[in-house]
């Protein structure tokens, strides 16, 4: 599942990387260059929530797992035949809708498979190893390749093929999570009802807040290396991938981190780290090998997503209602932070310079990390801890 996640993110990256290519042929500027990516964000919240209650209801979730692969894929070939701005957008408004349940409902199952000391690190692998491995680190290399030598419309045909592998490797390998006993609302929570949950509106937030950090910086990184910091495509290709070692890293060192010492404490310490990608990709003057490093530091923060996403609203949550939770997090982070972030900062990009959109990333992680510090304990073996430290305190 953790690949078919890393492939998610690897064809929904892929216009990004392929951006120094892609935007001189259609005439694209900046503002339809967050456009797109706001648009995909908005299917992809909305497919989300929609579909990942569906599952929780139906308890039927391979099935509809392994439809949403093949039907990215299939997009993913789409947009390589994209003639206009419309008709990518087209391409990317249908990817949306089709990647937007792969993580919550993969969450869920992970959810239900894992112990609860390891539920942080499990969850972590699954949704950030992989996918910073394929999408940080194979994407920019292979498809930049790709693109420069055979063009970038074969870049994304090529990009389609392991979907349709991993969907034929989860049909046959993964099975169906034994099914709990249904609740008198059939397995489904009112929105209302789940929002009196203190740590489910702050993940949401941070889930905005975030994933408007890292949308922004992935839709305009590429692009403003190369226009703005002159480096070639190949040489932006090598430098973005070698942040995804860093983001590869997070994902075990986070939460990992998070099992131990708690989810607050790590969330809000990264969340102030997230803040050193974007300053550095604009101020840094030093040697590109160090202005990486730097910023792979940065991506660190990339690894508590997981943590905010799923994770803390699992061990929040009534089991039977963790993939619609899930999905109202992911939602409402792709809806206000995938949606509008991209879309606000093309626009801040054409009229106060393209270096804005980091500014404006900056900006998202402080709040993020103040959130963060209002979440409620929720990690076993923190909670274990504050109660004996309680117990051992003088009456």
């Amino acid at each position: 599942m953790g690949t078919a996640f890393g492939f998610v993110f690897f064809d929904r990256l892929a216009l990004n990387f392929l951006a120094p290519f892609v935007v001189p042929e259609l005439h694209l500027n900046n503002s339809q260059l967050g456009a797109l990516a706001a648009g995909l964000a908005l299917t992809w919240a909305v497919s989300g929530y929609v579909v990942g209650s569906l599952s929780d209801y139906f308890q039927n979730r391979k099935p509809l797992l392994i439809c949403a692969i093949v039907i990215f894929s299939i997009c993913s070939v789409s947009s390589g035949l994209a003639n206009s701005f419309l008709t990518l957008l087209a391409a990317r408004l249908v990817m949306g809708f089709a990647e937007g349940p792969v993580l919550p409902i993969a969450q869920s199952i992970m959810a239900a498979e894992s112990s609860e000391h390891r539920r942080g690190f499990n969850q972590g692998v699954l949704q950030n190893f992989l996918s910073a491995l394929l999408s940080n680190f194979a994407a920019p290399l292979t498809l930049v390749a790709i693109g420069e030598v055979y063009g970038w419309r074969s870049a994304f045909y090529i990009a389609a093929v392991p979907g349709f592998i991993v969907a034929a490797l989860i049909a046959v390998f993964i099975r169906e999570p034994s099914r709990p006993s249904r609740t008198p609302s059939g397995n489904r929570i009112p929105l209302a009802e789940m929002l009196k949950y203190r740590n489910i509106w702050i993940c949401a937030i941070v889930s905005c807040l975030m994933v408007a950090w890292l949308l922004i910086q992935i839709t305009f990184l590429p692009i403003y290396l190369v226009q703005s910091r002159g480096l070639s495509p190949s040489a932006m290709s090598v430098a973005l991938a070698a942040t995804g070692i860093a983001t590869a890293a997070s994902s075990i060192i986070v939460p990992a981190l998070s099992d131990r010492f708690g989810r607050r404490p790590i969330l809000s310490l990264f969340a102030f780290l997230s803040v050193i990608a974007p300053v550095t990709t604009v101020l840094f003057e030093g040697p590109l090998p160090l202005m990486v490093l730097t910023m792979g530091i940065g991506y660190l923060a990339i690894g508590s997503f997981s943590l905010f996403m799923a994770t803390v609203p699992s061990e929040t949550i009534p089991p039977t209602y963790v993939a619609s939770a899930l999905g109202f997090i992911m939602g409402v982070g792709e809806l206000a932070g995938g949606f509008a972030g991209p879309a606000l900062a093309g626009i801040a990009a054409d009229t106060l310079g393209p270096s804005s959109s980091m500014w404006i990333a900056a900006a998202l992680g402080v709040v993020a990390g103040l959130c963060c510090l209002m979440l409620d304990e929720t990690a076993p073996r923190a909670i274990e801890r504050t109660k004996k430290v309680v117990a051992n305190l003088p009456a």
